[in-house]
Formats: C-alpha cells, sequence, structure tokens
C-alpha cells in the first residue's frame, strides 16, 4: 500500500529521531540515504511537484521541517564523534588533558565588570532596557524639546519616522533606561545602567559608531551635589588608586543642573603631565549632575519631595586608559592577537 505523502514525511521524521550512529561511515551512510542526489528527500521534493496546490503549504513546511531536522541531526552525529577523538589516545599516558585552549574576556567586558562591582559595593543595583528605543524615552522625558538646540548634540540613527513625533531609533545614551525605571519606581531609586549605545559618526581611532556606557542615577529625599561628589570620589579611587584626585568642571547636559565634567588626576604621571593627559595632569571621564526637576516631573516623582544625581562614563575611554589603547577600532576587530592579551586579567 502507498502511503499518502504527509503520513510518509512524518513517518521519516520518526526514524530521523530515532536513528544512531557510531563511527563516521554511519552518519555518512544516514547523509546519503536522505540528502543524496537520489536521497528520500530529493524524492519527497520531486513528488510535492504533483501535490494539489490546496494541500502544499502544509507539505511544504513539513518538508523542510525533516530536511532541517536531518542536517541537524548529521551536525550531531559528527560533533559527538569529533568530542570523542581524544578519549582514543588514553593508552597514551604523555597525552595532554587540556583538549581546549583557555579564551579571554574582552577588554571592555572586563573593565565593565570591575565598575559593576565598584557601584555594587555602595549599594547600586543594575537595570538594562532596549536598544531600540521611542523618541519620548531618549529625548524628550530628558527635557529635549522637538527644537532643543542640544539634540544637535547627538547624531542619531533613526528607524522609523511617526506622525505623533515620537519616532523610533538607536538609543543614543542608557539615560533612556533611567527614564524607564523613574516611570515605574518608586523612590529611593539607586541603580546602574550600563549597556551600548549608538551614534552617526565617522569610524576613528577616537570615534565609533557603537560604544558602551554605564550610567548611574541615586533619588531619594535630600540628594545633595556632595552625594554626587563623595560616589564618584569613591569610584575613582576604588579605580585608579587611592591617590587618585578628582576635579569638577561646570558644563551642559538638558537633563542635569548643575551639571560637570570630572576629571581625574592622571594615573600614570601622577599629575605631573606627560603625553596622555597632553600635559594637563587630568583626564576627563565623565559627566554628571543633578537631576533636572523637569525630568524628574515627567516621570511622575514630585520633584518638591525628591532630589537625585546622574552620572555617565563612557567604558571605551576608561579601558583605552587603563590598557594605553590608542586605537578605538582594536574593541570591534575581534582580533585574536590583540584579545589574546587580556587573558591574565581578570
Amino acid at each position: 500500500m502507498i502511503l499518502p505523502m504527509k503520513e510518509l514525511v512524518l513517518r521519516y521524521m520518526e526514524e530521523v529521531d530515532q536513528a544512531t550512529a557510531s563511527s563516521a561511515d554511519e552518519v555518512e551512510k544516514f547523509r546519503i540515504k536522505f540528502l543524496g542526489k537520489k536521497g528520500i528527500l530529493n524524492e519527497l521534493f520531486a513528488e510535492f511537484n504533483n501535490i494539489p496546490p490546496s494541500e502544499k503549504r502544509e507539505l511544504g513546511f513539513l518538508l523542510n521541517q525533516l530536511k532541517e531536522k536531518v542536517q541537524q541531526k548529521v551536525e550531531q552525529f559528527r560533533s559527538i564523534l569529533e568530542m570523542s577523538k581524544p578519549f582514543q589516545k588514553l593508552d597514551d599516558l604523555t597525552f595532554s588533558a587540556d583538549f581546549y585552549p583557555m579564551g579571554s574576556r574582552h577588554p571592555l567586558s572586563i573593565v565593565e565588570r570591575r565598575i559593576i562591582d565598584i557601584f555594587a559595593r555602595i549599594g547600586f543595583t543594575i537595570a538594562e532596557g532596549p536598544e531600540i528605543e521611542d523618541d519620548w524615552h531618549n529625548f524628550s522625558a530628558l527635557n529635549f524639546t522637538p527644537d532643543h538646540p542640544a539634540r544637535d548634540m547627538q547624531d542619531t540613527f533613526f528607524i522609523e519616522k511617526r506622525a505623533d513625533g515620537n519616532d523610533v531609533l538607536l538609543r543614543t545614551h542608557t539615560s533612556s533606561v533611567q527614564v524607564r525605571i523613574m516611570e515605574k519606581t518608586k523612590p529611593p531609586i539607586r541603580m546602574i545602567f550600563p549597556g551600548r549605545v549608538f551614534r552617526n559618526e565617522a569610524i576613528s581611532a577616537r570615534a565609533h559608531c557603537i560604544f558602551h556606557q554605564v550610567e548611574g542615577l541615586y533619588v531619594d529625599t535630600n540628594v545633595s551635589f556632595v552625594d554626587l561628589k563623595q560616589t564618584l570620589l569613591y569610584f575613582a579611587r576604588e579605580m585608579y588608586g587611592e591617590s587618585t584626585r578628582i576635579r569638577f568642571r561646570p558644563s551642559y547636559f538638558p537633563f542635569t543642573e548643575p551639571s560637570a565634567e570630572m576629571d581625574i588626576s592622571c594615573p600614570l604621571c601622577k599629575g605631573e603631565g606627560c603625553n596622555i593627559c597632553k600635559h594637563t595632569g587630568w583626564i576627563e571621564i565623565l559627566g554628571c549632575g543633578m537631576v533636572d526637576p523637569a525630568v524628574l516631573e515627567n516621570c511622575d516623582i514630585h520633584s518638591e519631595t525628591y532630589t537625585g544625581f546622574a552620572f555617565g562614563l563612557g567604558i571605551e575611554r576608561i579601558t583605552m586608559g587603563l590598557y594605553q589603547i590608542k586605537d578605538l577600532r582594536l574593541f570591534f576587530e575581534n582580533d585574536t592577537r590583540f584579545l589574546h592579551q587580556f587573558k591574565a586579567a581578570f
């Protein structure tokens, strides 16, 4: 009796699920049986041309599913056989037990973990958010009005323009996650926000269209600029050493007021002046400030009851300073010669 095609395909699926192979020859026979030029799948696809149009959608799906199942089974057999190879030499007592070389963490991951660990010691927890954002969370809620000149500070990758103005875009900073947290969390809030961000910039040794940030937010009653300074001084000394000094320079950000840039004394020359700090003795590492009351109100947090501070730092900039890396592009090229240099890092 000739089985209907659907039932035949289902039987072959069951056969594939139950198939076993203990040698390379058996794997090859299994592959040829289903995937060879005169194999089962070619015969089924040839027969598929004679199927009524009303049945083709379902049968086409099943045939593709069978083909994928067979390919996965072949790869599974080959992987198992490859993994078993080292154990065939156990009779050789000089055979090395180290079958696989040790890998290493990416330098950006190493530094990001250090930053997270430092802030975790003083009570900061981690929050993450979407990389594809809307205009409200990335700009408007942070005091960027539609005609605000500060929007020109950031070249944005837009994905979708919307009639209501709430365009879809790739986030330009992880401040968008701060907005999401403040919208749904009642203070006190003490969090950091690590993540990847995107800006439409020309790629060079000192700039890239992709980079990584860690931003921080602390909102509670009676939070002052003194709290911000002490938090960042603690971070700087934990990251760069107990002798590190910091200084704040007035700056401008739409979402903080007052705002500042923070410099650290150059860890290489100890503030004496060198090529790395351009002979100033100082290196800029982050921006910070007190959260603007308008931002708190946009997130339904009563600004007369609560105050807060925020800061943001670029992981690439800190990593380049710590490891004396002079070309930003090295972080994204996956050159193993570069990455192997960080095997000894924690």
